[in-house]
């Protein structure tokens, strides 16, 4: 059997939830296919964006090992045959290889006739998105559930689906660089002080209330990350003109989706299209690109 599962992209972090929040993205993400095969391992088939800097073995793609390990699960002893349709950058911090490694996941599911959980499809795609970027659920989980989504705890699986404000959207601008998750993890720190992460557990509390109410305001002081975004933030161009001119436009809040370079800002409808442009405005001449995108109600799903 053959099936393709839409995985959409995400915004890991969304500011201060660092590892622990996620925002699925709408209109953009990737597509695998998987057909289940008796023969030995062939290489995957990658088309789209950015498509020759994706591994086509076996062992070193994402998806498949997703794919792979999803057929593992229910004691298959066939192996998967790939084809992902890339709509995500590699390394623009949306999420590309979480939703490489849930479509493929989901995809292998469905083509075995498995009736997988959603925790068993996050289960199998921690094994591709480890092997690219590191164990956490930041991107996974909104990428399988659709939203704003808490992972509270990853042995076992806990991810909390959060209500979104049906009004609410993002603003994207990806300056034309790329930066590394695993790389970009390296330079945090792996202890900090008292005060600091108080505050972040705070700004973070106060976030999940905020899109909860949807208020506005609150999201603005709450969406204030001081651990990840001061250290990635000169990795980016002119990151801290974007977002002042997001903030200055009407933003609620802006900061580093996931590993950057992407900056997102959490924008309503009435000021959405203002904030994109004074953001790209504040790009100067860096080459990128921006989109308005509405927040994915639905999670990776079959098509």
């Amino acid at each position: 059997m053959k099936a393709t599962v839409f995985a959409p992209g995400s915004i890991g972090n969304v500011g201060p939830g660092f590892d622990v929040l996620g925002l699925a993205v709408d209109g953009i993400g990737d597509r695998v296919t998987v057909e289940l095969s008796s023969g030995p391992e062939v290489p995957v088939r990658v088309r789209g964006t950015d498509a020759a800097m994706i591994p086509t073995d076996p062992s070193k793609n994402a998806a498949a090992i997703a794919a792979n390990a999803m057929l593992r699960r229910y004691g298959r002893s066939r192996s998967a045959v790939v084809i992902i349709d890339k709509g995500l950058p590699v390394s623009g911090g949306m999420g590309g290889s979480a939703a490489s490694s849930v479509a493929g996941a989901y995809a292998a599911a469905l083509a075995s006739g498995d009736p997988a959980t959603k925790e068993e499809i996050m289960t199998a795609a921690l094994e591709g998105e480890m092997f690219v970027s590191g164990r956490h659920l930041d991107n996974i989980a909104p990428i399988t559930l659709g939203g704003l989504v808490l992972s509270r705890s990853i042995d076992p699986i806990d991810a909390i689906p959060l209500p979104v404000p049906p009004a609410w959207s993002v603003a994207l601008i990806t300056p034309n660089v790329r930066i590394e998750t695993k790389q970009a993890r390296a330079i945090l720190p792996e202890q900090w002080d008292r005060a600091s992460w108080i505050q972040q557990m705070a700004n973070t509390a106060a976030l999940i209330a905020a899109f909860m109410s949807a208020d506005g305001a609150l999201a603005r002081r709450a969406l204030d990350d001081h651990y990840a975004e001061p250290r990635r933030a000169p990795r980016i161009p002119h990151f801290a003109e974007v977002k002042r001119a997001a903030l200055d436009a009407g933003a609620f809040g802006c900061s580093i989706s996931g590993s950057g370079p992407t900056i997102f800002a959490i924008v309503d409808g009435d000021t959405a299209e203002r904030c994109l442009a004074a953001m790209r405005r504040a790009m100067g001449d860096v080459e990128c690109q921006a989109r308005v995108a509405a927040i994915a109600r639905r999670g990776a799903h079959p098509v």
